[in-house]
């Protein structure tokens, strides 16, 4: 399957792609993960988008949409991918159709997961993080055995910066100006399925029978 996978901050974009990877062997590639890769295997654009991130500058659309020409060559890519979070903008969108179109290639569809505000807040002001390993706990659902302590590494459990409730509410701001236009964009060329849904197990449902996969 091809698809890109919208959906606000805490809508569980990262959780469905997990799942739909595991149902024919696509993968999931977002913008940071790329990134990555390009600055780890020391390609020129990777090279480039390196100096950019450490001056502290935005990786430019011409550079985003060069490392993802790379990667989606690559032959992990044959058997479909997920886009997570990518593109983010009208132009990369405009970008994106033109490379795949380039590559002889189209995509099965575009999903936006919408899953009420308030949900997620929810969601994301209870999450917390061990700054260690990177492990996800809850403070409601999943609370680490002892408070502000890793079960799995014992580090330091917190809140992020960005998961406070004022953190969140700014960044829903920002991603809501931003998809509006991509959503319409998307609905424009046919390809928009949104799912109203909070369980990721209605969102892969749904995203199945679009594509016609049993």
């Amino acid at each position: 399957m091809k698809l890109i996978l919208l959906g606000a901050p805490g809508a569980g974009k990262g959780t469905v792609a997990k799942l739909l990877t595991q149902l024919d062997g696509s993968v999931q590639i977002s913008t940071g993960d790329i990134l990555r890769a390009a600055v780890a295997a020391g390609t020129e654009l990777g090279k480039k988008a390196e100096a950019a991130m450490k001056a502290g500058d935005l990786v430019s659309d011409d550079l985003i949409m060069g490392i993802m020409g790379e990667r989606l060559k690559q032959d992990d890519c044959k058997k479909g991918y997920l886009l997570d979070g990518f593109p983010r903008t009208i132009p990369q969108a405009e970008a994106l159709k033109k490379l795949l179109a380039g590559m002889g290639e189209k995509l099965d569809c575009v999903v936006n997961i919408d899953v009420p505000r308030d949900v997620i807040l929810d969601r994301l002001t209870t999450r917390r993080t061990c700054t260690k390993c990177n492990a996800i706990y809850n403070v409601k659902s999943n609370p680490p055995k002892k408070t502000g302590v890793c079960d799995k590494c014992g580090g330091p459990v917190v809140q992020r910066d960005d998961e406070t409730e004022a953190a969140i509410s700014n960044r829903l701001d920002v991603y809501n100006q931003k998809t509006a236009p991509l959503a319409g964009f998307y609905e424009k060329e046919g390809l928009l399925m949104s799912v109203n849904a909070t369980s990721s197990e209605a969102v892969i449902n749904a995203i199945k029978k679009r594509i016609g996969m049993k």
